[in-house]
């Protein structure tokens, strides 16, 4: 009955990420000779991360149900070599924001190694070589990666990215230093899990943010476990079994009934009701299944909310009605009460909060910055992102949940195969 119920959930994890695919990533896709690139339909920008998070889930999926999508990988990852730097980074683009990053350079690099692995491209490998030369190269200290040229706080979650780079890379070549560079990182970040299983977004180094950001968020603690579930996939330990377990604990006590985050728990503001928060979360339930098997029903209950957030392409955040508008006041003052932080700042973040609380009610498929830009002018903000007062169809959150939900069906399908050779 559990392997039944199991197959019917990845059945609809499968379905949804299809849909995305043939609804929203497939008209977006631009094809010029033998490049294919994706182009936002609301922001009109090209990022490497998007093309290779799809590229990503293609190579899963591919040869399942007859796909074959061999052709626009190839195809995505030419646009992908293009767009390489000298020195073997990709940049991060934002609206505004555009440098190189060893974030975004492991997310590619990752991309690579599974077109390298499927297609045989040399090109391919010598592009993830230099990735990974420079992921290394910007490592301050064992286990803390400079998230780009910008932002150089010790990011719990860009490390967990670039830990799992490095061991894909090493368990695809053999190549030790790599592997023994993801063990180091996967420990340093649990160094800083909170005694309750929570993650916080950074550890004690701020670096260039106004004020220390380590504090929890619902959104960062799926990516975070997400990506050191890839450390242990790729070396085929569950040595920090104990730490995912604690973090995955803290993830499920933050979930209600309904399958909805109670996002007073989270202080991360924006990160505030991200909607890729449950893509993140369903494969860290699955694993946390070993443990527990009530977190398939975790798991079940993230994929509806998803669902219902899902048009062609993914909601920026989790959408709400509004007449549940006045409630969402207690759950911002709680959230704006999370850290140690001045009043002043305090009363900040609940703005914050709450004009989240407004613009994720409020749908429209193009967006307008000349409200947020006067804001963000006022109160001296700097940010490379737009955060407009509706939500709208982000193709940013689309490839994340697009990644998620092909990794946990080609787990599932692993998970399958061994199971009837036993």
């Amino acid at each position: 009955m559990m392997v039944s119920a199991m197959q019917a959930l990845n059945e609809r994890i499968y379905s949804l990420a299809s849909k995305i695919i043939q609804y929203g990533i497939t008209p977006i896709v631009k094809v010029e000779g033998n490049l294919a690139y994706t182009v936002d339909p609301v922001f009109e920008i090209s990022r490497n991360r998007v093309s290779a998070e799809c590229v990503k889930t293609l190579v899963r999926i591919n040869g399942f149900k007859g796909n074959n999508y061999a052709d626009l990988i190839q195809k995505l990852l030419n646009w992908v070599l293009e767009n390489q730097n000298s020195d073997g980074s990709w940049n991060e683009v934002h609206v505004k924001y555009n440098h190189p990053s060893a974030l975004i350079t492991s997310i590619v690099g990752e991309a690579l190694v599974d077109g390298y692995l499927l297609l045989k491209d040399e090109r391919f490998k010598k592009a993830a070589l230099q990735a990974k030369d420079f992921v290394l190269a910007n490592q301050f200290s064992p286990g803390y990666f400079k998230k780009s040229s910008i932002y150089v706080a010790d990011h719990l979650n860009v490390d967990a990215t670039c830990g799992a780079f490095l061991a894909k890379y090493g368990k695809a070549f053999s190549d030790q230093q790599c592997l023994d560079a993801a063990r180091i990182t996967a420990e340093h970040v649990c160094k800083y899990q909170f005694s309750d299983g929570a993650f916080p977004y950074t550890n004690e180094i701020k670096g260039n943010y106004q004020y220390c950001l380590n504090i929890p968020c619902i959104h960062y603690q799926g990516v975070t476990l997400y990506y050191l579930l890839k450390i242990i996939d790729s070396l085929q330990s569950d040595w920090i079994d104990p730490e995912f377990k604690k973090g995955v604990e803290w993830l499920a006590a933050a979930q209600l009934p309904d399958g909805k985050f109670d996002w007073s728990k989270s202080g991360l503001m924006f990160a505030y009701y991200l909607s890729g928060a449950y893509a993140f979360a369903i494969p860290c339930f699955m694993y946390g299944t070993k443990w527990n098997s009530n977190y398939s029903e975790n798991a079940e209950k993230a994929l509806g909310v998803l669902e219902a957030n899902v048009k062609r392409i993914v909601n920026r955040w989790e959408s709400d009605s509004i007449l549940s508008f006045p409630s969402s006041v207690f759950a911002a003052l709680n959230t704006a009460n999370i850290g140690s932080y001045p009043v002043s700042h305090r009363l900040f973040r609940f703005g914050y909060g709450m004009y989240r609380q407004f613009a994720r009610r409020r749908f429209s498929n193009s967006v307008n910055p000349k409200l947020f830009n006067i804001l963000a002018n006022v109160m001296n903000i700097n940010t490379s992102t737009v955060e407009p007062d509706n939500n709208f169809p982000d193709l940013f959150m689309t490839s994340e949940v697009l990644d998620c939900l092909s990794y946990t069906t080609s787990q599932c399908l692993e998970t399958k195969v061994n199971f009837t050779k036993l």
